[in-house]
């Protein structure tokens, strides 16, 4: 069956050969983008991916290329599954070539990222009608077999997704339905930030088992690598986003709720939840610490809680002391290098403010014009 619609899939890594595999072996015209020539070789000589898993075939390729322009040219809807740390120069590199109406989806967007990517856009001069969006959390548990091949362990129940303008989010969750019909609406891309359950599940078992992921240890990274003592940090870690959430009066779920949610994964404690959740069966650990769950996570998923949790006046011992500790095995002062309420545009603003600048991509200071986000 032929969609519509098309779709440019930024960057090939596991996320990306999901997702440009699975849309395109449903019927959609699928656009391949990723920035080392190298790494997507194989899929110009051959542009087909093998998806294994949850499903099964051969998805075919329109473009694969290293050129944004070229991309994103003619594709409805953009979707970006790069790491956080390239977002920002990312919406810089797309800005001369974006069209009217084409709608950028971020997968995800961490803490803040629809906030940059657009603050991006527009710092660059670009004045066309799009809209930028981010989901909550990846659509996917999926792991790239190759660099043609991926296999996609489980899909999720539902995943939260809000646009600037959020009164283009359902416009956006339409377009996407025929795909992707998990997608449901937040209310704005403040919510979608704070329910980043990456931020609870990725750099705290990741640090935790540091010594078992650096010599290579094979054991399973959530039903092995997260213990009761592990699981109990996590849910301390978890209280903390919550309570940012409710001072900036953003709906919050729990992620042992979450995990039912999305999984239909039950436990009486967040332990048991990981433990009963069979789409984290397989999942193995990374092989070292030169990985997103720390390089992303903590700059752009922790650092922002840590300092909107500051700015709203409260503290966050558990979120800090992970950060500290990827600081002190990194050498990085990720405090410094990650997004913060001054970097987002967020710095001095009330919670009625923020949630203004997210639902419409700036706010109207009283004798300062207007304020857009950065």
């Amino acid at each position: 069956m032929k969609r519509d619609l098309c779709y440019a899939v930024i960057g090939a890594g596991n996320g990306g050969l999901a997702m440009a595999g699975y849309l395109s072996l449903i019927g959609y015209e699928v656009n391949l983008y990723n920035r080392t020539l190298e790494n997507i070789l194989p899929l110009i000589g051959k542009p087909m991916i093998k998806l294994s898993g949850e499903v099964e075939g051969d998805g075919k390729l329109n473009i694969v290329t290293n050129n944004i322009e070229e991309a994103i040219e003619g594709a409805d809807i953009i979707m970006i599954t790069i790491p956080a740390m390239g977002h920002y120069q990312l919406g810089k590199q797309m800005a001369p070539f974006l069209k009217d109406d084409q709608v950028i989806v971020l997968n995800p967007g961490r803490t803040g990222g629809a906030l940059e990517v657009y603050a991006a856009i527009r710092q660059e001069g670009c004045d066309k009608n799009i809209v930028v969006a981010e989901a909550q959390t990846f659509i996917y548990a999926c792991r790239a077999t190759s660099r043609n091949s991926a296999h996609i362990f489980r899909s999720k129940n539902e995943v939260t997704l809000a646009a600037i303008p959020s009164t283009r989010t359902n416009e956006v969750i339409d377009m996407l339905y025929d795909a992707y019909p998990q997608f449901k609406p937040a209310k704005d891309v403040i919510e979608t930030s704070i329910n980043n359950y990456g931020a609870i599940f990725h750099p705290a078992p990741t640090l935790l088992n540091s010594g078992h992921i650096e010599r290579g240890a094979p054991f399973e990274y959530y039903t092995e690598g997260i213990t009761p003592s592990i699981g109990n940090f996590l849910e301390k870690m978890d209280a903390e986003r919550m309570k940012i959430g409710t001072l900036l009066n953003v709906n919050t779920l729990s992620a042992k709720d979450w995990l039912e949610y999305t999984y239909d994964a039950k436990g009486h404690t967040l332990y048991e939840a990981i433990q009963n959740n069979p789409g984290y069966k397989g999942l193995q650990a990374p092989k070292g610490l030169n990985i997103r769950y720390i390089y992303e996570d903590v700059p752009y998923s922790l650092v922002p809680m840590s300092s909107m949790a500051k700015e709203l006046g409260i503290e966050t011992p558990a979120i800090d002391s992970i950060i500290r500790i990827a600081e002190l095995i990194t050498g990085i002062d990720f405090f410094k290098e990650g997004r913060t309420m001054k970097k987002l545009g967020l710095k001095g603003l009330k919670v009625k403010q923020i949630h203004q600048l997210a639902e419409k991509g700036s706010i109207s200071t009283k004798g300062e014009g207007e304020v857009v986000a950065s």
